[in-house]
């Protein structure tokens, strides 16, 4: 039988270390100026527990990388950061970032899961989820001790258990609609939260940029988070149930530079990707046609705005290449040919 701590790492596994390394070196420079500048003392054990976290998970993957000769990525040093500029996003939104980040942790960590085959590889993306699940818990128990948990909406609760019997189950673009099913519900509630967290960090991180085309990208950014929130709550307040409002006065007027382009561009890519993710899943989950279709129509236009995105940190020179398989055809033509 095969040695499984002797195995190489597979594709699979050199992209979800790689991408978890970049994350977290992200993670460390945004939550060290996070804990430079929280004044709740509630929230400040929770960026220490996250910011730890990451530490941790750093040094667990370097052991990994370099049992394999395999580059240590660069990500995000302490040149993307400036801890000592001033204060730029609530202590509230901050807890709504830290819970969004656990979203993201635990929906990464599960696929990496799915996807591992190596023991040490498999023991750190547990640990990955586990921390996942933790920092879901403490910021939730937060959000609700201090009042500002949003709950999904409440429907009631069916008299039986009952099956469709019309296509008209289906439609949506002519004729009766069905009201929203709660699988709808649910994933038009998580589209507008993860858009308005969206757009409030964005608007802040537009700010602090330097590079006016990188602030253009994130103007309009901010303005596709904003309409894809209007229609989304549009769906919920058609039926009479709320929808998740923003948070304006989250931000300050601060215009200091805290982070650097490079990093802006890539946490706003890496929140882009997570929503392209989300919108696949809800039109998947959404048997309404005008539902889906809607979902389906808004796709292109983030995948878009995600690839104008990665041009931008082509062209100044910040995009770090992930892993990538041999060019056979360059070294067939670049291998010298024998007598």
């Amino acid at each position: 039988m095969e040695d499984k701590s002797k195995i190489r790492l597979t594709s699979a596994e050199m992209t979800c270390l790689w991408t978890q390394y970049i994350n977290d070196t992200l993670g460390i420079c945004v939550n060290q100026y996070f804990l430079e500048k929280t004044d709740d003392d509630e929230v400040r054990p929770l960026i220490e527990y996250t910011l730890q976290v990451a530490k941790e998970n750093l040094d667990i993957m370097e052991t990994i990388f370099k049992k394999e000769h395999f580059p240590v990525p660069i990500g995000f040093t302490d040149e993307d950061v400036n801890p000592r500029a001033p204060k730029l996003f609530s202590d509230s939104f901050v807890l709504y970032y830290l819970r969004y980040l656990s979203i993201l942790a635990m929906a990464a960590s599960s696929a990496a899961l799915g996807l591992a085959t190596r023991p040490d590889v498999i023991e750190f993306h547990k640990r990955v989820l586990d921390k996942g699940v933790k920092l879901q818990d403490k910021t939730r128990d937060l959000m609700l001790k201090q009042g500002i948990y949003i709950k999904p909406p409440y429907i009631s609760t069916p008299d039986k258990v009952d099956f469709v019997k019309k296509q008209s189950f289906l439609a949506g673009f002519w004729g009766n609609q069905r009201s929203l099913s709660s699988a709808e519900i649910t994933h038009l509630f998580l589209n507008i939260q993860s858009n308005i967290i969206g757009k409030t960090l964005i608007t802040g991180l537009a700010q602090i940029a330097e590079h006016d085309d990188v602030k253009q990208l994130l103007l309009r950014g901010k303005r596709m988070a904003h309409k894809h929130v209007e229609i989304f709550s549009e769906y919920l307040l058609r039926e009479d149930l709320p929808a998740p409002m923003g948070w304006d006065p989250a931000l300050t007027d601060s215009t200091t530079k805290v982070f650097s382009d490079k990093l802006i561009l890539f946490n706003v890519t890496a929140m882009i990707a997570a929503g392209i993710g989300n919108y696949g899943m809800a039109m998947a989950a959404s048997p309404r046609r005008d539902i889906a279709a809607r979902y389906a129509s808004l796709i292109p236009e983030v995948g878009l705005f995600a690839e104008d995105a990665a041009n931008l940190m082509i062209k100044h020179g910040w995009m770090e290449e992930p892993p990538q398989a041999d060019d056979r055809n360059s070294l067939i033509k670049g291998k010298p040919t024998s007598n």
